[in-house]
């Protein structure tokens, strides 16, 4: 990003005959890597050894909540077969967006203060406390949400980040949509 930014403005430089040319002009970009983020699906998630937080976890993973939401919980939060999102544990959410109300879909059980004893369960599973956002995002995919209710769901100020998340897949689902196509073609 830095790099991107110096390089407009040597260029600018250039064009404007500040300077005759630009230190930044033989430096190459480093490639984005693009690391597929980790998740679980339903299944393997109630498969899962989840220990003495498997309420908290299941929760996490079937509201979408981000660790700091979901530490700021109360009962009070819990109304009407749904979850009330208004706050982070140190405070307003970081955006109008993330305030929101969600299905209920599991039971809550109050989170301990410190993320410990759950990310060490998260880490054994392969996974990080954020995956369980991703698992959620995955769950609203495939059960045919649309992205838009998704963002709202998920608290995203932009759709292109819900995107980005519900762009993840699974290897089987290459094949799915092969097969799909096939069915169809058949017709």
């Amino acid at each position: 990003m830095t790099l991107a930014v110096l390089k407009t403005l040597y260029r600018e430089a250039v064009a404007r005959g500040i300077t005759e040319n630009s230190p930044t002009a033989n430096i190459r970009s480093s490639q984005i890597q693009v690391v597929p983020r980790k998740f679980m699906t339903v299944d393997e998630l109630e498969a899962a050894d989840l220990g003495k937080y498997r309420t908290q976890i299941l929760f996490l993973a079937y509201h979408g909540l981000r660790w700091g939401e979901a530490v700021a919980l109360t009962e009070a939060d819990i109304r009407d077969d749904r979850v009330h999102i208004t706050k982070l544990v140190h405070g307003p959410t970081k955006t109008k967006s993330g305030v929101r109300v969600v299905p209920l879909m599991s039971p809550f059980k109050k989170f301990p203060a410190t993320p410990k004893g759950i990310r060490k369960i998260c880490h054994e599973q392969g996974i990080h406390i954020h995956s369980l956002r991703h698992t959620y995002a995955y769950l609203l995919k495939t059960s045919g949400v649309h992205v838009t209710t998704a963002q709202r769901l998920l608290g995203h100020s932009d759709p292109r980040i819900t995107l980005g998340i519900y762009t993840q897949f699974r290897d089987n689902e290459i094949e799915d949509a092969a097969e799909m196509i096939r069915s169809r073609r058949r017709l």
